[in-house]
C-alpha cells in the first residue's frame, strides 16, 4: 500500500501573535498535500482541466489537539476514510503528528468530483479519479460508503 506522508516546513508567516502555527495554514498544507498527491497519481490540473473535472469540498474541519511551533517537526499522513464504490464521494483525512508520534491535528475534509462545465456534480465519476483515489492508503475506521 503507497503511504501519503509529508514532513512539513513551516515560515514566519505560518506563524499567529502567539508564536505557533495558525489556525488557517492547517488547511494550506492539507489542501496542497492532496493536490500533490493527485498530481503523483497522474491526475493533474492539465488532466483535470482538459477532462472538465476537479474536486469539490463539502466540508473541512480541523481538530487541534498540541500547538505546533515553527521548530518543531511535522509530519502529514493523508488517508481516506469514506469513499463510494464509484469514487463519486469521499472523505481524506490529514494526521499532523509530531517527531514523538504525537497527534497534534487532525483536518477531515469530505468532497466529491464536480463537471466543471456543467457545473453539477460529475456523473459518472472519470475513471482517472476512480484509479487515483483506489490508491490511496485508507484509515483504519475505513468506511464504504
Amino acid at each position: 500500500m503507497t503511504l501519503f506522508i509529508k514532513e512539513l516546513s513551516f515560515r514566519w508567516s505560518d506563524l499567529d501573535p502567539n508564536f505557533h502555527v495558525r489556525h488557517s495554514a492547517y488547511y494550506d498544507f492539507g489542501a496542497q498535500h492532496r493536490i500533490e498527491i493527485l498530481e503523483s497519481l497522474g491526475l493533474t490540473m492539465k488532466v483535470m482541466q482538459a477532462q472538465g473535472f476537479g474536486p469539490i469540498l463539502f466540508r473541512e474541519e480541523c481538530v487541534f489537539r498540541k500547538e505546533i511551533k515553527i521548530s518543531d517537526k511535522i509530519f502529514m499522513h493523508t488517508k481516506t476514510s469514506k469513499m463510494k464504490a464509484d469514487a463519486s464521494r469521499w472523505s481524506i483525512v490529514h494526521e499532523f503528528l509530531n517527531d514523538d508520534n504525537k497527534l497534534c491535528a487532525t483536518i477531515t475534509v469530505d468532497g466529491a468530483w464536480m463537471d466543471t462545465k456543467l457545473r453539477k456534480l460529475a456523473s459518472p465519476t472519470p475513471e482517472i479519479a476512480v484509479q487515483a483515489l483506489s490508491i490511496f492508503p485508507k484509515s483504519d475506521d475505513f468506511v464504504s460508503l
